[in-house]
């Protein structure tokens, strides 16, 4: 494909999102129908489509439209590169900009220049303070790709040079133990050796800064109360042994686990919810709730402008609702532990301090955030400790 039929291409996608369909959804249902597409091709794609979709409100500005046209045009402009390269008509490559486009690019205001809603923009105020303006401009470029070490395998050096030799170029992340930053290369790690072997696994900064802050004894039973693929656990469990259960409402979340577990070392247990009671209580729970995700929208970034009032209340629910029930699987003395991967307070602080005033026997022990940054997403964890004498079921 030519660089103007990438463009065509991601215009149709971003139409059909504009018009309800979620963003993978799209891309998929146009790499089916466009089978004469590379990896390089739908790679391209989907990077237009991203950019669009962190920059939604300052592309339209500049593009002068909310189509997938003009939206397109205003990413362009926003990144400095002119749209008449792309738009050519020639081939498959979308028609030449009207004067009527042209005429209409104007300067992004304000909040359209942060690419929020506005209702959320105080939210995020309140949340980070200073930090704010910061956190929402990074939300408008694209995730860093970060590695977690196994620890059970091989050193970091010997990560950064292996993945070296494969073409995959990394840098150590600052006080995270087992943490490479993909700088180069990051398209081939789904093929490389040290990642199919388990040698190393595709995580978060932040999420593994959390884990190590995670004081947990040797031989310690924990439990992952809403594992997911189970990340967090791989990474618990590649530094501390101890036994591991993974458990989420939804099985099927968890149908790689298995596989992943035994590439890396680890035997983690699969829970299904009525086994829970029977395999408890646990020293440590792990509560990885569902959220708004605000923390990571650059990279699923159609979330921020679907998410309402409504929908972060009802979240705020859910939340508190899964930290009572797993709160009441852990042994007295042990640990529950609370995280999300959101930068708002309604989904942090104000969900632990509820838990600690309605729910007595729990005394908090440590809470930390992280910050959006160049390695890292946001990130919220915080553990409460059960007194020993806690009889008290939430």
């Amino acid at each position: 494909m030519t660089p103007g039929a990438r463009v065509a291409a991601a215009i149709g996608v971003i139409d059909a999102i504009q018009g309800g369909m979620p963003a993978e959804r799209a891309l998929t249902n146009w790499a089916r129908g466009a089978r004469y597409a590379g990896s390089g091709d739908r790679a391209a794609v989907r990077d237009h489509v991203f950019d669009v979709l962190r920059r939604r409100r300052s592309s339209a500005a500049l593009g002068g439209g909310d189509d997938g046209r003009a939206l397109l045009i205003g990413a362009l402009r926003g990144q400095g590169i002119d749209p008449d390269a792309f738009f050519t008509g020639e081939g498959h490559a979308p028609p030449p900009l009207s004067e009527a486009e042209r005429a209409a690019e104007r300067a992004p205001e304000e909040g359209e220049a942060r690419d929020l809603p506005d209702w959320l923009w105080p939210r995020f105020q309140a949340a980070l303070g200073d930090g704010a303006g910061r956190a929402a401009e990074r939300l408008r470029h694209r995730a860093p790709v970060t590695l977690r070490v196994n620890a059970r395998r091989m050193t970091r050096d010997a990560a950064q040079a292996a993945l070296a030799a494969e073409g995959i170029l990394c840098q150590p992340v600052d006080d995270i133990t087992m943490a490479l930053h993909v700088t180069e290369g990051e398209r081939k790690i789904a093929n490389s050796p040290l990642y199919l072997s388990g040698a190393v696994e595709l995580q978060d900064a932040s999420s593994q800064a959390a884990m190590e802050a995670l004081d947990l004894p040797e031989g310690a039973r924990v439990l992952d109360y809403c594992a997911g693929g189970g990340g967090k656990t791989l990474a618990l469990a590649a530094r501390i042994e101890g036994e591991w259960f993974a458990h989420d409402a939804s099985v099927r979340r968890m149908s790689d686990l298995p596989a992943r577990a035994g590439r890396a070392g680890a035997r983690v247990r699969l829970c299904e919810t009525q086994e829970l009671c029977a395999f408890g209580p646990f020293d440590a729970v792990l509560c990885d709730v569902p959220c708004s995700g605000s923390g990571t929208w650059r990279r699923g970034p159609q979330a921020k402008w679907a998410l309402t009032p409504e929908v972060l209340a009802d979240l705020g629910r859910v939340q508190a609702d899964i930290l009572a029930q797993a709160a009441a699987l852990v042994a007295p003395g042990g640990r529950l532990i609370y995280c999300t991967c959101s930068v708002f307070i309604e989904e942090n602080e104000h969900v632990v301090e509820r838990f600690s005033s309605d729910y007595s026997g729990w005394t908090p022990v440590f809470s930390r955030r992280w910050p959006i940054s160049a390695t890292g997403d946001g990130f919220f964890l915080a553990q409460l400790c059960r007194e020993m004498n806690d009889s008290n079921q939430p």
